[in-house]
């Protein structure tokens, strides 16, 4: 119970009866109430803490001291009251009391106090612990408890018959036992619907040591035949009203002077199937069933092509991942691995008891694989659906994960998905005026197989690697229509340049602008921004386009987004999603992109983000991340530059961390707004507070960066002020004198203002690309630095992250660090791409013991995830304590011992 704040404070809430007090933990953060049972095992472990608050330590040594009473048997029922009560403690016993409450007073609580607080959690807990404590319902109940002589009773009695041998011979027999239960019954027992439940105590540190319960309350002595200590009947006692906490079924033993055994009529077998074997598992209690009353019934779901009614049955083709096409799951009941017939299903889906007799033996049936085989169809299924639960195996029925069977229909198509990146490379188009690399003629491949079978696919490539021409090729190949490309608006001009180069002849015309119509598109590309998309999707649909092509793929990442939603309603037989970046934040993005590439491989997204993500971003079950990679390894090709064969001609990229210092300028900013933004932070309500939070980080980012930055000073004095600006400037100078190229990047447009101003006061020669530049503009800002003209250009992550060619650059600097190395990753790549002749230096520039070096210590660890989720960055940061958010803000030592004066 790691979620009980015991390093704070716990108050005892007394109860009447005593078993019904609550013990209340609390810190600065929350308070927890539990039950005295549930809050035995978090005292006893908190006790031994060094840091344990008094007030812990006193309630844990309490329980201790009334949980040793329970096992020496010194309590015994008190029917009027109806409760259990101490007895017979000894002086050693209230000695042990008295030092719990001089020994933990604490504050205002004298011994006295702390002692009466210490024996009313000793009542509490020897009330709680025993099962069956007596009711005073009425008189004749309480007759009836002292007639049937209680387990509780019976054992104190025997503790006392006991005590005139402990001086003579020591009793080295063992006391302390577990349970188990064993189910027994005869055919006629069987025909008639019952079984017998016989109890059973094991020795606990030797399982092997067993007696059946009736043995061990019927014998006593030394010389019993059970070889259990005469303590053991008050440990079992005490273990069987845990057991009927898990079944209650159970409590029935406790109403046996001797529980030997109880006659489970045909609900309560059910009920044991049902509920009680899982709840008696947790509490270490096993159910022993014989061997000759199986429980080899099996049910599994298959998976298989549904022939529609009044149609003869014919192969799987390609075609059945039309609309009309549906697969079923049907359960398929085995015993001993062996199917049953249609004689043995029927007879299984009328059976009325739990026991049924099959192929001569006698089964116990499920009732969950009852229910199964009164119902064989579980539900159809659309063709991607099934495909899915064919790649993984596994599929959610009745919301229930289950193994599936896959029919030969499925089967085939299964093998071609799996197959199709390491199959024969297809042929080369003749017209394509191109050498593709071996990995490109395989994602050739890939793409022709899964856009052949009518599936989407997401080519993920690393930027760079050269999948325009992959899609131009895919376009020769299918030759069947015209083909929809939509894409970032600085991305027009590069993919009508490729296929001109690469597809001479093939038509290609911009939807872009004022004048633009689709009158006789019939053939070639189209090439059209995500902003025209969105507003012509209504007569982009009319063409009816063969294929639809979204590259950067991650502009429709949010489903809900209007872009997303139109980019769904262009209609085309085929559709390819291009991105360097699937996931950028979480694994919802990933579904957005694969749910419009191919709608329904993956479920809803609600649906999707119960099954898939929640399980895989919490680390909850390993399984589900290789499951999911089975689904989704078909449809989404990832390849690197690092990756052995990829790129082999690429240079050597070099990546170095700057650790840089802070001015005393800096400094002072820096501790007063985090101090200001905290005190805001600790008193916010949880709306106000992320608001709070995100503005603290910016702020903090902005400081690191330089006091102008943040400051939104007009005419700033900018030298000596920050030691970026200072590095910049010894970077710019060796980059200047070796005639190389520099991209630098900021995430602030504000910021790079600021560098524009520095580089202008310098006199070096530069260009500012960022989200307000035109298209026309843009194109011509990359010619110019790909020609020479200018050597350093200056751009704004998100405008000049994606899309560009700009492999003149042997140098690429990181002024402030993004929250995801991916996005970093893509703004690197315009320089380190294919083309790239060499070496590249990646600068990121990161101020020592601020936020930046906290935010470089987590890409650090997304990088080396390699391809697992990334955490929710900014707003998952939102979610930390304040103590969390304090120590991720504020400044390290080594921060202060590097001061520059200014």
């Amino acid at each position: 119970m790691s979620f009980v704040p015991v390093t704070g404070a716990a108050t005892f809430l007394s109860g009447e009866p005593p078993r019904d007090g609550v013990v209340e933990f609390r810190d600065d953060r929350r308070t927890v109430s539990l039950p005295v049972r549930a809050a035995l095992p978090v005292l006893t472990k908190a006790q031994a803490g060094d840091q344990t608050h008094p007030s812990v330590r006193l309630l844990a040594g309490a329980a201790l001291l009334g949980m040793r009473l329970v096992a020496a048997g010194k309590f015994q029922p008190d029917p009027e009251q109806g409760r259990w009560r101490p007895v017979g403690l000894g002086s050693d016993d209230e000695e042990r009391i008295s030092r719990l409450g001089v020994s933990l007073a604490y504050g205002e609580l004298d011994a006295a106090g702390a002692e009466g607080i210490a024996r009313r959690m000793i009542d509490a807990v020897v009330d709680a612990m025993p099962r069956s404590a007596p009711h005073a319902r009425s008189t004749e109940r309480a007759r009836l408890v002292q007639r049937a002589e209680p387990l509780g009773d019976y054992a104190n009695r025997l503790q006392a018959r006991l005590a005139k041998h402990r001086t003579a011979v020591p009793d080295n027999r063992p006391q302390l036992v577990s349970l188990s239960l064993r189910v027994e019954a005869a055919d006629e027992e069987l025909t008639a619907g019952t079984v017998r439940l016989v109890l059973q105590v094991h020795d606990e540190r030797n399982p092997l040591h067993v007696s059946d319960a009736g043995v061990l309350f019927t014998e006593s002595g030394p010389d019993a035949s059970h070889g259990f200590g005469d303590r053991a009947r008050t440990h079992a006692s005490v273990a069987l009203r845990a057991a009927a906490d898990a079944w209650p079924v159970l409590e029935r033993f406790l109403e046996l002077r001797v529980p030997d055994q109880l006659t489970l009529d045909t609900d309560e077998l059910v009920s044991l199937l049902d509920d009680g074997v899982g709840a008696l598992e947790q509490r270490g209690i096993s159910v022993l069933w014989p061997r000759s009353l199986g429980r080899d019934l099996t049910a599994t779901a298959v998976l298989d092509h549904k022939r529609a009614p009044g149609k003869r049955e014919e192969p799987l083709q390609t075609g059945v991942f039309g609309a009309d096409a549906l697969f079923s799951f049907d359960w398929q009941i085995a015993l001993h691995g062996e199917p049953l017939s249609e004689d043995e299903m029927a007879q299984l889906a009328k059976a009325a008891s739990p026991m049924l007799k099959l192929r001569d033996n006698w089964v116990i049936v499920d009732p969950r694989i009852a229910r199964k085989a009164k119902k064989r169809l579980v539900r159809t299924v659309k063709p991607v659906q099934a495909l899915a639960a064919a790649l993984t195996g596994v599929a959610e029925i009745e919301d229930m994960p289950e193994q599936v069977i896959v029919g030969a229909s499925l089967l085939k198509v299964r093998e071609r998905l799996v197959n199709a990146a390491t199959r024969e490379p297809v042929e080369i188009p003749p017209a394509l005026r191109a050498e593709l690399r071996d990995y490109q003629k395989h994602g050739l491949t890939w793409l022709a197989e899964l856009t052949s079978l009518g599936l989407g696919a997401c080519l993920a490539d690393d930027m760079g690697l050269g999948k325009t021409v992959t899609l131009i090729a895919l376009h020769l190949h299918r030759g069947s229509g015209p083909t929809l490309v939509v894409c970032p608006a600085s991305l027009l001009g590069n993919w009508e340049a490729e296929i001109r180069r690469f597809a001479p002849g093939v038509v290609v015309r911009r939807h872009h602008g004022a004048g633009r119509d689709l009158d006789g598109v019939t053939e070639g590309f189209v090439l059209t921004t995500y902003g025209t998309m969105r507003n012509d999707a209504a007569a982009l649909d009319q063409v009816g386009f063969d294929m639809v092509v979204a590259d950067e793929a991650q502009h429709v990442k949010n489903p809900r987004s209007s872009t997303a939603q139109a980019l769904r309603a262009v209609r085309s037989r085929a559709r390819v999603a291009l991105t360097g970046t699937p996931v950028e934040n979480n694994l919802t993005e990933l579904w957005a992109i694969l749910d419009w590439a191919t709608p329904g491989l993956l479920g809803s997204r609600n649906a999707f983000r119960k099954v898939w993500a929640a399980p895989i971003e919490g680390g909850v079950d390993p399984d589900k991340a290789r499951q999911f990679a089975d689904l989704i390894g078909p449809f989404l090709l990832r390849r690197r530059k690092s990756d052995p064969g990829i790129a082999p001609e690429l240079p050597a990229k070099t990546e170095t961390d700057h650790l840089l210092g802070l001015t005393r300028e800096q400094v002072v900013l820096y501790e007063s707004f985090v101090r200001d933004c905290m005190e805001r932070i600790e008193r916010a309500d949880e709306d106000v507070r992320r608001g709070l939070v995100l503005k603290m980080l910016t702020g903090l980012k902005q400081i690191c960066n330089h006091p102008a930055h943040f400051l939104k000073q007009a005419n700033p004095r900018l030298a000596g002020r920050s030691e970026k600006l200072d590095l910049l400037d010894e970077v710019l100078g060796t980059v200047l004198a070796e005639d190389g190229a520099v991209l630098v990047f900021t995430q602030y447009v504000a910021m790079a203002r600021l560098l524009e101003r520095h580089l202008v006061t310098a006199g070096v020669p530069h260009q500012f690309l960022h989200g307000g530049t035109t298209v026309r503009e843009r194109e011509r800002m990359v010619a110019r630095f790909q020609a020479g003209e200018m050597p350093v250009f200056l751009l704004s992550l998100k405008a000049g992250g994606t899309g560009l060619n700009l492999t003149r650059a042997d140098h690429v600097v990181h002024i402030d660090r993004w929250w995801n190395p991916a996005v970093e990753d893509q703004a690197t790549d315009r320089a380190y791409r294919i083309g790239q002749t060499k070496p590249v230096q990646v600068h990121r520039l990161v101020t020592q013991g601020t936020i930046e070096d906290k935010i470089a210590e987590l890409l650090t660890r997304k990088r080396a995830l390699a391809d697992s989720v990334l955490a929710r960055g900014e707003a998952g940061l939102t979610e930390l304590s304040n103590s969390e958010l304090r120590d991720l803000v504020e400044l390290r030592p080594q921060a202060e011992s590097s001061l520059v004066d200014t």
